[in-house]
């Protein structure tokens, strides 16, 4: 049931490597632009990962319905994220395919979610270091719509994303959204989850 392995080869010491971007430190702890961290330690909750530090990052590893699975919490700053994955993937010998980027979008609206293999980079700091460091576009994601600053809101796009989601928001209802679309991209393959979640 291995999700991006081909062939019948072993590409990969783990059945899907998963990454969420987000920056460190307290003051960005509860912000959209962390969203992709708190996927991951929902995740990790859920499948009794616990975390230790690795390849700039904090990492943990868990078993998710017999899958092996890997989740990464780059450490390094959004613009400096491609770092900690390339060498995480390089030491589970991940393909590109095989690495799976949970990260907020602003050009989805809040609450949504959209899963797909490849796509541009929307000017997210987070992709273009990823992208920069695999030396590809082409690896799949997890869009969590975050939204724009709304009418009369006179923040920055940068500042909304660095700000905490409105108290309206069920941000834990975002978030476990968002890991059962892990969980199904990974037990039944990409368009599953495109089907249910997109």
């Amino acid at each position: 049931m291995p999700l991006f392995r081909r062939g019948g080869e072993i590409a990969s010491t783990l059945d899907l490597f998963v990454a969420g971007l987000g920056n460190p430190g307290r003051e960005y702890a509860a912000t959209r632009h962390n969203v992709g961290w708190m996927v991951l330690d929902e995740l990790a909750r859920r499948h009794d990962g616990s975390w230790r530090s690795k390849f700039s990052g904090q990492l943990a590893q868990a078993q998710v319905n017999g899958a092996r699975v890997a989740l990464l919490k780059p450490q390094t700053y959004m613009n400096e994220s491609g770092r900690s994955i390339r060498t995480a993937a390089k030491f589970f010998k991940t393909p590109v395919a095989g690495v799976l980027v949970v990260h907020d979008d602003v050009d989805l609206e809040e609450g949504r979610l959209q899963a797909r293999l490849g796509g541009g980079l929307a000017g997210h700091n987070g992709l273009r270091s990823i992208a920069q460091e695999l030396g590809s576009q082409d690896f799949p994601r997890l869009r969590i719509g975050v939204g724009r600053p709304g009418r009369g809101d006179r923040r920055s796009v940068a500042d909304f994303v660095l700000s905490p989601f409105s108290p309206e928001t069920d941000v834990d209802g975002l978030v476990a959204r968002s890991a059962d679309a892990v969980e199904v991209l990974l037990a039944e393959g990409l368009e599953a989850a495109q089907q249910r979640f997109n």
